[in-house]
């Protein structure tokens, strides 16, 4: 797996983030879907990678920088063909690296709190992240977890 800081110009990586926001859709209402779009990504606050292995796509993330001690998970997502390969692991693994270089406190996430999110937040959890309230805008919503971790 090689993980590229990514300029969102590619057709599959489009592709991807178009899968990503059905999905967001399907398991939540639209306005509790917080999921970034192609703009939302090329904000100079976001950094966005992508896992590849070859030519074939594995999956997304972006740390969107909140302030100079705190950053935000953004865009995570496997693609579909790749679950269950520790693809998700490993840009989790990475983004936080990015982030204690950054010299970052803490990370927070938002992640959905229907049974397809089960998977993301066990992941979450196994890296340290515990439950919070809302953070930076967001309010308090039956649709949303929120997860945060201390560096």
């Amino acid at each position: 797996m090689e993980i590229i800081v990514d300029d969102l110009s590619g057709e599959e990586v489009h592709e991807l983030l178009s899968e990503h926001l059905r999905n967001m859709h399907l398991h939540s209402p639209p306005e509790s879907v917080h999921a970034l779009d192609l703009e939302g990504l090329r904000q100079p606050e976001i950094t966005f990678w992508t896992v590849w292995d070859g030519n074939d796509l594995l999956g997304c993330g972006a740390l969107k920088e909140l302030d100079a001690t705190h950053g935000e998970i953004k865009s995570m997502r496997t693609a579909a063909a790749h679950l269950r390969k520790g693809v998700a692991r490993s840009m989790l693994a990475h983004i936080l690296a990015e982030a204690r270089n950054r010299g970052y406190r803490r990370v927070s996430l938002e992640t959905g709190s229907a049974e397809a999110f089960v998977p993301a937040r066990r992941l979450y959890e196994s890296f340290g992240f515990a439950h919070c309230g809302p953070f930076e805008g967001y309010v308090e919503d039956s649709f949303s977890v929120f997860m945060t971790l201390e560096l």
